[in-house]
């Protein structure tokens, strides 16, 4: 069982995994609007993925006979200044993910709940790769600027993403 202190930073840490996806959902459509199918696909797969990690903490939360509680999920932005602007929020986003992660796990370290520290290792993992997938993009579309054949390529490249 879980104590109630980290029940609560778990049931946390499930809204702000739910509140990712949705984040990311209004991202793809904001690229949709843009006429980016690419990077509203890379979008939509990071919306399944955090609804995925959502779905571990939820899992985990119930296995160790602890109660889910649901909390609201503030609405998302709906624009966004650019591609590029776009891709610094999701490395912003990330990197409060990280730090959410990390207190969490900080928390499980305080009440030496060896099992959610194990848990948390995966998630710990999960936000270097994050981090790393969002500063790619990001440095990429800085580097090839916002207009023409170097945003369609990107945009092709980012469509292939779950294709393998």
């Amino acid at each position: 069982m879980l104590s109630k202190a980290l029940q609560k930073a778990f049931n946390d840490q499930l809204n702000a995994e739910f509140s990712s996806a949705y984040l990311y959902l209004s991202m793809a459509a904001y690229a949709e609007s843009q006429n980016l199918p690419g990077f509203a696909n890379w979008l939509k797969l990071q919306n399944r993925e955090e609804s995925g990690h959502a779905m571990k903490l939820y899992k985990f939360i119930n296995d160790r006979g602890s109660r889910v509680e649901l909390q609201e999920i503030e609405a998302p932005p709906l624009e966004f200044k650019s591609p590029t602007a776009l891709f610094e929020e999701v490395l912003k986003h990330e990197r409060k993910i990280t730090v959410l992660i990390n207190k969490l796990y900080e928390a499980a370290l305080e009440e030496k709940d060896y099992a959610s520290q194990t848990f948390l290792h995966w998630f710990i993992e999960e936000q270097v790769e994050e981090e790393a997938a969002a500063s790619a993009i990001l440095e990429t579309l800085k580097m090839a600027g916002e207009k023409g054949h170097a945003l369609i390529m990107m945009d092709r490249q980012l469509a292939r993403r779950g294709q393998s």
